[in-house]
């Protein structure tokens, strides 16, 4: 079926666009619209003719218009049928062999990777940053605490979610993965203890256990945390270190309140445990909710690692750490072993989306909430007999199926074009395989398809007894 898109929405979305000359303005506004996904790749844009109506312009305008777009490979001209969205490279520009290197891959719907593609508004900030970068271009290029104006970007979000932040105590990384390494480098030695809640993301609990940490599990059920286990365990292992994700944890999708941030809190102090807070999805609440205070507001030794990669774009690649200033020395002689700093480019592209951010997030979210409901409808329909809290944000349902037959029907499901990650990916030490994550990053229709295709694979597993499956999969979210 041939989509399409009406000359009157194209209207809306180019409006303002800048006409001197009006066909180099209007082709600048349809690349980026094509570029951040508000218009899809393969739709048929309006004709020339309504186009022209639509805008008030001279056809001419249109014409360069489109012309210029094909010549810079964001559209085509399909003889008889009109002039349809592309992007250079095609599709398959997606298509990452570290991550989906197997036959067929490039055809699946991918869904072990927790992270959507970019709402609308990042190109717009890509392109303005260019504008910035000469500046910058006379110096040595390394910040190794961070460009100072998104550092003072950070700890402004800060002050306004109610914890008062330094630009001081900001620490541009790239992508809160490597902040987290920073912080096992600079915090653990070989035999500390660091407590871990189970299930949790994997890529973080392997950055502690490089640095040689002993991981302590604290399960995280699917009701949510059990304090008063969290506070018999830390009494019990006293460990150095406490990693949370008390923000729509991943991969259950739990909102910690208040009042557990401040209990929890008052059990690390009785054990002297620093926490180390991942906030990465901090700021996909997704109905409209207010959010709980930063978990440093109970516990000021808190270390926070925040992410540009949910709420904007993976592609960014930058996050940070906040920390208490007497901690930011111990950060910064870890870090320079690891790196030298985030790349300028990027840093100046996050400083812009922090300036403009909530009609940025507010459309994301928007988005991300419709995809979330098209997956747990979908679920709900095809899969009865699997369970799932729906979380009020973040990224993925966190399902529970009748028996230990999470990894089996990942396999069939991988047999079928679809890729899930199983329960034991996100084990802090082992077991969870009545658990699969399914993310709602992709849009309606293929999530629909996907649970389609999940449910024909868990027809056939629980049938039979589960054939060995392969090896697990990279994973970056």
């Amino acid at each position: 079926m041939t989509r399409t898109i009406s000359a009157g929405r194209v209207a809306t979305l180019v409006d303002g666009f800048d006409r001197s000359p009006a066909y180099a303005g209007l082709a600048d506004a349809l690349t980026l619209l094509i570029g951040d996904g508000r218009i899809g790749v393969g739709v048929r844009l309006p004709s020339e003719r309504e186009l022209t109506d639509a805008l008030a312009v001279s056809r001419t305008t249109v014409t360069r218009a489109y012309a210029a777009l094909r010549e810079a490979g964001y559209a085509e001209a399909r003889q008889g049928a009109g002039t349809f969205t592309r992007v250079p490279g095609g599709r398959s520009r997606a298509h990452d062999r570290a991550l989906l290197p197997r036959p067929g891959d490039s055809d699946a719907i991918d869904l072990n990777c927790a992270a959507p593609s970019a709402p609308p508004g990042i190109a717009r900030a890509y392109a303005d940053a260019a504008g910035d970068l000469p500046a910058y271009l006379g110096g040595h290029g390394y910040f190794p605490a961070g460009l100072p104006e998104l550092q003072a970007a950070i700890a402004a979000s800060y002050d306004a979610r109610g914890l008062p932040t330094s630009p001081e105590q900001v620490m541009v990384t790239p992508g809160a993965l490597t902040g987290a390494a920073i912080v096992a480098q600079a915090f653990t030695a070989p035999g500390d203890r660091v407590l871990v809640e189970s299930p949790t993301y994997p890529n973080a609990t392997d950055a502690l256990r490089h640095a040689g940490a002993r991981l302590v599990p604290s399960v995280v059920d699917p009701d949510g945390w059990d304090l008063d286990a969290v506070g018999a365990t830390l009494r019990q292992t006293a460990p150095k270190l406490a990693y949370l994700i008390p923000d729509f944890q991943n991969p259950t999708g739990h909102l910690m309140t208040d009042t557990q941030r401040e209990q929890y809190a008052a059990h690390l102090r009785r054990t002297h445990t620093v926490p180390i807070v991942d906030e990465a999805h901090q700021a996909l609440a997704l109905e409209g909710q207010s959010m709980p205070r930063p978990f440093a507001a109970f516990a000021p030794d808190t270390i926070t690692i925040g992410s540009s990669s949910k709420a904007f774009w993976g592609g960014l690649r930058l996050g940070w750490i906040r920390a208490p200033r007497a901690q930011m020395e111990r950060l910064t002689q870890a870090r320079v072993s690891l790196d030298l700093g985030a790349p300028v480019f990027e840093q100046l592209v996050l400083a812009r989306l922090l300036g403009e951010a909530e009609p940025i997030l507010a459309a994301n979210r928007v988005r991300l909430r419709e995809q979330r409901d098209a997956l747990a409808g979908a679920v709900r329909d095809l899969l009865p007999e699997w369970t799932f809290h729906l979380p009020t944000g973040g990224l993925a349902l966190w399902c529970r199926l009748p028996g230990t037959l999470g990894t089996a029907v990942v396999a069939e499901a991988e047999h079928r074009g679809v890729i899930i990650a199983p329960g034991p990916v996100f084990a802090a030490e082992g077991g969870l395989d009545s658990f699969v994550r399914i993310p709602w990053t992709r849009p309606a229709d293929e999530l629909t398809e996907a649970v389609r295709r999940v449910a024909a694979a868990w027809s056939v597993v629980r049938e039979r007894p589960p054939a060995p499956g392969r090896a697990s999969r990279v994973m970056v979210a």
